[in-house]
């Protein structure tokens, strides 16, 4: 019983997450974006932000890491 139960509340956990990310420009147009750019060595890490944005964070040729911010919807950089 106590196995339905976490499964039932896993189902609808990962149902409601799935269901905060906004309709707009597809996360894998995003990360194409950035490594796009040719100063970049490769994207370590997405988050989905639970105010509405991505946190993507990746690194440079140099080896310095980038954090940045990106909306959804227009797939641009979020101002601080």
């Amino acid at each position: 019983m106590k196995t339905i139960i976490a499964a039932t509340i896993l189902t609808f956990t990962a149902l409601s997450a799935y269901a905060a990310v906004p309709e707009g420009t597809k996360l894998s147009e995003i990360i194409a974006k950035i490594e796009s750019t040719a100063d970049v060595k490769y994207v370590d890490e997405v988050d989905w932000n639970d105010r509405g944005y991505y946190e993507v964070e990746y690194y440079l040729n140099s080896g310095a890491k980038v954090e940045i911010k990106i909306d959804p919807k227009t797939g641009e950089a979020v101002k601080n």
